[in-house]
């Protein structure tokens, strides 16, 4: 019973996204959002439904590492996993806002959880503080969006204004019926990993790090799967960004604003999985920068490390004998010779825009 609740939870939890972000998106087009923006903003923010539902719903009843564990298990599987599968089927382009701004504000909010979750615990003001943070980036998003909106046209808008009540009504139902659904699929697929993780004696942490974290984002892996495919690659790329920014501001936040007690944060996480999720913000920066796009070895490479992180926690739950040994080569072989890569590509992309610069001139 606990792995067909689980399943109908996902189900539900997809269906209820898809529902959601096809009615944000018809409301923010109305407004003439660019494609980035909405990425940013509408897209990443409705497939993060699920993980809020997920998180509220296991902060208030008392779960705090199944909500803090869904939240640093979704940040690394969106990048790892979601933006490995994406630049597997077509290189990224990044835009050159992502590098400048939005990276850099998904660093910030994945070092801010590390903050204020180093004494144990995420209070409730430190939660509100945290959903300050959303509230004041989608302001500025959009700000900057209503600067390159194009002009409108009049003769068009005329001919659609009869049809514009009917759609804003099924976009609001849209997503009035998407909400509903996330939280029963929340409800269900919370009940669902409780009672596995009690039945194959793991901690709800692991099972919050991996099965529910990968259930909650798989919207974000249909959403930019997709637009990879159809060659909306600021929407790919976007969605992941922003997705992770609301990940730790809004989900991460309204669940410790939502419980009076916060969400306890146990020394676990605090050693390897909030690490290791600043690691790979961190490392989005360079490869993001480098010829501003991310190509299929780099998503590879993504894909590589998401298989050895899994691998890690698997491990290290079983107290495998082997896991020394796979730490060992993980820290002293895998991860300088991948940062001595980055850091050559790096190099390599600053001489040539240096060259370009006075080629220019």
């Amino acid at each position: 019973m606990a792995y067909v609740l689980m399943v109908a939870g996902l189900v539900l939890l997809a269906i209820g996204a898809e529902l959601l972000v096809r009615g944000a998106s018809a409301l923010a087009r109305a407004v003439g959002l660019p494609s980035l923006i909405i990425g940013l903003t509408v897209v990443s923010f409705g497939t993060s439904a699920p993980e809020l539902a997920v998180g509220l719903k296991a902060g208030l009843d008392g779960q705090a590492d199944l909500a803090f564990g869904n939240v640093v298990g979704s940040n690394t599987f969106n990048v790892l996993f979601i933006l490995g599968v994406s630049a597997l089927i077509v290189p990224l382009t990044v835009s050159a806002q992502l590098v400048r701004l939005d990276v850099p504000v998904m660093i910030g909010a994945s070092a801010l959880t590390w903050i204020v979750a180093a004494d144990g615990v995420i209070r409730r003001g430190e939660g509100w503080a945290l959903c300050a943070g959303i509230v004041g980036y989608t302001v500025l998003l959009i700000r900057l969006g209503k600067k390159h909106q194009p002009p409108c046209d009049q003769s068009e808008s005329k001919q659609t204004a009869p049809q514009e009540p009917n759609r804003l009504l099924a976009s609001v139902l849209s997503v009035l019926l998407g909400l509903v659904l996330l939280v029963v699929g929340a409800r269900w697929l919370v009940q669902g990993a409780v009672d596995i993780a009690q039945l194959l004696g793991v901690s709800e942490l692991l099972v919050g790090l991996t099965i529910v974290a990968a259930g909650t984002s798989l919207p974000e892996v249909a959403t930019s799967v997709v637009a990879s495919i159809r060659r909306e690659r600021d929407i790919a790329v976007g969605n992941i960004v922003g997705s992770n920014i609301f990940n730790v501001l809004a989900v991460l936040g309204g669940t410790a604003a939502a419980s009076r007690a916060g969400v306890a944060v146990s020394p676990t996480a605090l050693r390897f999985d909030v690490p290791v999720m600043m690691a790979v913000a961190l490392a989005c920066l360079p490869i993001f920068f480098t010829g501003g796009r991310i190509s299929r070895w780099e998503g590879a490479l993504f894909l590589g490390y998401y298989a050895a992180y899994v691998t890690y926690l698997v491990l290290g739950a079983s107290h495998h004998e082997s896991l020394p040994a796979f730490s060992a080569v993980m820290i002293f072989f895998v991860l300088p010779g991948t940062a001595l890569g980055i850091a050559v590509s790096v190099v390599c992309a600053l001489r040539k825009t240096t060259l370009e610069v006075r080629i220019g001139s």
